[in-house]
């Protein structure tokens, strides 16, 4: 056979390879197209993600012709975070997972373990999209960040430089950090599509001309709405947020809806009100709680399975409860955090005179550390420059509700489990671990929970400010289940429905614990329990079906002896005013409010600690009214089977390389042509995508990995040649075809 010959077979082989590669891509791609989760971190980089029961898969796309990144880290920065970067170099692709210590100078080193796997790596002239995949515990407990139900912190990077070809030394890391957002990752998919729900319909409750607070103080606004067009029973199927303004929803911490119970003249004269502050409300019986929004939050939507009920009949007046907090003055708001609250709403419902047409905005601040650079191009814009918040003085956010006729199989309802809000809820000043307890008692669920039990689908994780940990404790008779939620990293701004992997079933009888671990460490003072800001809660509101009307809220309050006990008080004086002490014979005379401020926490930490953790409580069980038979005074359940984790890393092998990797030289390097795409959720237009291009040199990569074919001619017959090129390449066919076949299976 001639040489001209070999070398049209040898072309031939190679343009074949490389079809049957991007094939085999387009087929898997397919496979997997429907992406669980999409979000936008700001206008130059969208992030979308599926996650399985045990690994997930991320796909960045990124206006750049630099190099992109995404990491994990405790606290939003990049000070002991968990990255995995990728760029095109010379039209190959380069994969790294790094990380970066706390102290260093920011430069990402790269992992010893490299425990993400490369899906596709491609760009045109603007954008950048890689797609990868990595397990949700990689057992690299040194480098990487396990994945799980917890508030993640998600960083994002992207620059419009790369790494000189040839070289791993990232340009400017610190410019390329972008910022954080915090997200729960692995949940299912919250927003249901509601496009094939039939008579879908739309309902705004929105406060009106509320002013905002000027001052420290927090403002609790109350408005009454009647809703008596419901004559037959309607399902509630999703709630948004609504927002005034991009200033205003600065202000906001929280919105609840209320379902009130009863037909009263005060009702109906409050639902003619604008609303008016929530302490001047008298007790209305607004208890069960219908939608809540929390800062963070996108909304929620209900399973397919349930919907919660709007009938006049049942009920015609609900209250909408709004907490504002003036922003300026919040205690440990740093200016990064309001930034970041403010890139959080950019993809809602915002009405603002900067707004767009689309009703999205811009821009976005990020924090100046991250590295600013003010003369980018219109095309390539970092997060700066936005201009100052038009000065806002009244509100008019609120709830849309959407809700059909076409009701599901179960109603759904709202269970509050946690601590009654109350000065008895002492936090002390100067510590880093404080543990807290609020108790519903099996007592309470024996007498309100169905026979078969009710199934928890959603939870929704309250504190305030030093919030650090939240845990729902589970006991049935004295074992301990596993936790129905356990979140390790809270987030104050981040609080939103989450979505259980599935739902969990509680039954009469069994006992539920709210456990919230506070750090108190930069507090002076003590924290009490309350409703603002600067004091503190531990609640766990949970979404289930089948609802009961019996049980709304299933809280406790840690008894006045054990509070007495915890700061060495033995009795108080009677009719004292204010509230003296009167044993022991050292402490008496001494007011209850000087005791608490001046007690020696640095030294009677542990036993305080260990008191009101064993004390007893007063359990509080109502709906609209407490529930009868409860027993004024409880104390925690003899636990005799606690709960423990398993250890899911015993055996499990990472892929490990020899040596980390300081001085530039290539690691375990993931290298491959640049794949095309045709994602329907691509920001890239499918006419402007790369190519597939063979590597320069005359070497392509086979599918089954990174080894580059010659091209030689083995010097045998034409027919030969032809007949074994057939051979390998109906084999080839055949294995991919397999391959692709049990990936779509």
């Amino acid at each position: 056979m001639g040489i001209a010959t070999a070398r049209r077979i040898d072309n031939w082989v190679r343009c074949c390879q490389c079809l049957l590669v991007a094939w085999s891509w387009q087929l898997s791609i397919a496979a997997s197209s429907k992406w669980d989760h999409i979000m936008d971190f700001d206008q130059n980089y969208r992030l979308q993600w599926t996650s399985t029961g045990q690994d997930i898969t991320f796909e960045i796309q990124s206006r750049t012709q630099g190099f992109v990144g995404l990491g994990f880290s405790r606290d939003g920065t990049l000070a002991d975070s968990d990255i995995v970067v990728g760029w095109m170099d010379d039209g190959q692709t380069r994969f790294q997972d790094r990380h970066i210590r706390a102290g260093s100078d920011g430069e990402p080193i790269i992992d010893p373990s490299q425990d993400y796997t490369l899906q596709a790596l491609y760009q045109n002239h603007t954008h950048t999209v890689m797609r990868f995949k990595r397990n949700l515990n990689t057992c690299d407990n040194k480098d990487d960040f396990p994945i799980t139900n917890d508030t993640m912190r998600v960083i994002f990077m992207y620059s419009k430089h790369k790494p000189d070809r040839g070289s791993l030394v990232l340009p400017d890391p610190l410019e390329a950090f972008k910022g954080s957002r915090s997200v729960f990752l692995t949940q299912r998919t919250n927003q249901h599509p509601l496009a094939n729900e039939a008579h879908i319909n739309i309902l705004e409750l929105r406060n009106m001309d509320v002013e905002l607070p000027e001052s420290d103080e927090s403002l609790y606004w109350c408005k009454i709405f009647k809703l008596d067009d419901f004559q037959q029973k309607h399902h509630l199927v999703r709630y948004e947020p609504v927002f005034d303004s991009s200033t205003s929803v600065l202000y906001l911490n929280h919105i609840i809806l209320y379902e009130c119970q009863g037909l009263s003249n005060e009702l109906e004269m409050l639902s003619r009100r604008h609303g008016q502050p929530c302490f001047q409300l008298k007790a209305a019986h607004c208890n069960t709680v219908v939608a809540n929004w929390a800062r963070g939050s996108d909304g929620f939507s209900f399973p397919q399975e349930a919907g919660y009920p709007l009938d006049s009949h049942q009920a015609t007046y609900y209250l909408l409860e709004t907490h504002y907090n003036n922003p300026d003055y919040s205690y440990d708001f740093s200016s990064f955090y309001r930034k970041n609250l403010s890139k959080q709403q950019r993809n809602m419902n915002i009405h603002n005179g900067h707004d767009g047409e689309d009703g999205n905005r811009d821009d976005d601040d990020v924090d100046d550390d991250a590295g600013n650079n003010h003369d980018e191009p219109d095309d390539y814009r970092d997060d700066d420059g936005e201009p100052e918040a038009e000065q806002q003085v009244v509100d008019n956010s609120g709830l849309k509700l959407y809700y059909t006729q076409s009701l599901r199989n179960f109603d759904a309802g709202v269970l509050s489990v946690g601590i009654d809000p109350n000065w008895r809820h002492i936090i002390p000043p100067g510590q880093e671990k404080v543990v807290s307890e609020g108790h519903c008692i099996g007592a309470c669920t024996q007498q309100s929970f169905p026979q078969e039990g009710i199934n928890i689908f959603a939870v929704m994780t309250r504190t305030h400010l030093i919030g650090r940990q939240v845990k729902l404790r589970q006991i049935r008779g004295n074992e301990e289940l596993q936790p129905i939620v356990h979140d390790t990293n809270v987030d104050p701004s981040y609080q939103d429905y989450r979505w259980l992997p599935a739902p969990v079933k509680a039954l009469p009888g069994d006992s539920l614990i709210a456990e919230c671990i506070y750090d108190s460490s930069s507090r002076k003072s003590i924290t009490l329990g309350g409703m603002t800001t600067r004091e503190e809660i531990c609640l766990v509101l949970t979404l289930y079906y089948p609802r009961q009307q019996a049980l709304t809220s299933c809280h406790s309050l840690p008894s006045l002896p054990t509070v007495l006990h915890s700061l060495g008080i033995q009795e108080l004086a009677s009719g004292s005013n204010p509230v003296e002490i009167s044993s022991p014979p050292e402490l008496a005379g001494m007011t209850l409010e000087k005791r608490l401020t001046s007690y020696d926490w640095a030294n009677q930490f542990e036993n305080f600690q260990y008191v009101t953790r064993l004390g007893s409580f007063k359990p509080m069980c109502w709906a609209n009214q407490m529930l009868p038979g409860i027993e004024m005074e409880s104390y925690v359940t003899n636990i005799t089977r606690h709960w423990k984790p398993m250890n899911l890393c015993r055996s499990i092998q990472t892929n490990m390389i020899s040596e980390p990797v300081h001085d530039g030289s290539e690691p375990n390097m993931i290298d491959m042509p640049a794949m095309d795409d045709h994602e329907s959720t691509n920001l890239i237009d499918t006419e402007l995508k790369a190519k597939v291009t063979p590597r320069p040199g005359g070497s392509t990569y086979s599918q089954g990995g990174n080894r580059p074919t010659s091209g030689r001619s083995s010097g045998v017959s034409g027919r030969q040649e032809m007949a074994a090129l057939r051979t390998l390449l109906a084999t080839a066919i055949l294995a991919t075809t397999s391959t692709v076949v049990i990936r779509l299976i």
